[in-house]
């Protein structure tokens, strides 16, 4: 009886130092994520503080800028609506110069119109 109470007490502290060695390694590997979630939310926590930064200086640098942006806007209404853009100020030649030049033709050149000296040539 004496040697299987031993070895019951030899099994027992065998299985004690082995959930011991088990748990320890547990709370090993556990404190080894702890830190790199930690080290994560840090370098999260430092980027959204940069983030924010810049995001504050980019809102105030528009807050600055949108009174010139109107300003450019009516600007570029005033010159749409100039008669400068219409064809009120162009005459026939200026507009036939336009559509020769669009054509890439040179401006004395006709096309199919025979000149006023021809009909005095028979």
């Amino acid at each position: 009886m004496t040697m299987k109470l031993k070895l019951a007490a030899i099994a027992l502290t065998a299985g004690l130092i082995a959930f011991g060695g088990w748990s320890a390694r547990g709370w090993f590997e556990d404190s080894k994520d702890l830190a790199a979630l930690e080290a994560q939310q840090a370098l999260a926590d430092e980027l959204r503080e940069g983030q924010r930064k810049i995001a504050s200086q980019v809102e105030q640098r528009l807050g600055e800028l949108q009174a010139n942006e109107r300003i450019i806007e009516r600007g570029v209404i005033r010159e749409i609506q100039k008669p400068v853009y219409q064809r009120v100020c162009l005459e026939p030649d200026a507009i036939r110069l336009l559509n020769a030049a669009a054509q890439g033709k040179a401006p004395g050149e006709s096309v199919g119109e025979v000149p006023g000296d021809s009909a005095s040539a028979d």
